[in-house]
Parts: structure tokens; sequence; C-alpha cells
């Protein structure tokens, strides 16, 4: 059963999702990123270099030689990494067979076409009858 966890109104997507990526990292969990817009994946790429400050977070792009060995890969299909246990999804819609993951992780953020998609990928999850979990980055609450 794939389970969804939302962590929306986030002030910076990519910043987010590099926290919980690093979170993820030090809980020795291995990550496939989906990131199918080249500026998205080149920002997440350059955040993990920076965050945490002074850090690095071990990643590669899907195709590098090193995948097998590291624990975040950024992929910009899902045609090709093997790993399927764990993933972020920075796409506006959700993922190509979504089923075969135990865990999708949705980063939102706070503008209102970023909800907008956002509630549109909630409402399809749904119709798969997977679970879905709300996380509010907001500082808000829920």
């Amino acid at each position: 059963m794939t389970h969804v966890f939302f962590y929306h109104d986030a002030t910076d997507r990519v910043v987010a999702a590099a926290r919980l990526i690093g979170k993820a990292c030090m809980q020795q969990k291995a990550l496939l990123v989906f990131a199918p817009d080249d500026g998205v994946a080149d920002a997440l790429d350059r955040q993990l270099w920076l965050h945490p400050v002074g850090g690095f977070i071990p990643h590669v792009r899907a195709g590098s030689p090193l995948a097998a060995q590291t624990p975040v890969v950024i992929a910009r299909t899902l045609d090709a990494p093997d790993r399927c246990e764990r993933l972020v999804n920075l796409g506006d819609d959700i993922p190509p067979d979504a089923e075969r993951f135990g865990a999708i992780i949705e980063v939102v953020g706070d503008t209102p076409e970023m909800r907008q998609a956002g509630r549109e990928r909630v409402r399809r999850y749904r119709e798969y009858n997977f679970p879905v979990k709300f996380f509010d980055l907001s500082g808000h609450g829920e």
C-alpha cells in the first residue's frame, strides 16, 4: 500500500524538499526524487550541496554510474531508476505508476497555483485509495 505525505504551504518548495531529504538521509533512508522540470532539478541539486549549512547530502542524477550507491537520486523520468520504496514528488501531477512506491512525499508551495495543484493531487491519490497525511510547513498550524 502506498502512503502519501503532503508537506504543504512551503515558502520555498525546493528548500523544504532539501530539508526533508536531509532528514531521510539522517535516518539512512534512500530516496528517489522525481523532478521532471530541469529548473527544479537544478535548484534542488544546488540546494543539496548547501543543506545543511556547511554540509552536503550525497546525491546524483539518474543515469550516473554512482546512482546505485548514492542515497538520493534525482530523476527526470521514472522509467529508469530501480529504487521504488520512497519517492519525493516535485512534479505537478501524481507520478506515473504511483502504486509501485511504498511512500510518496509531496512538497507543496504556498502560492494559490501550487495549492490548487496540490489539492488536485490529493483528490487523485484518494481515488487510488492511498492514505494521505498532511503536514503544515507554514508555521501557522493545520
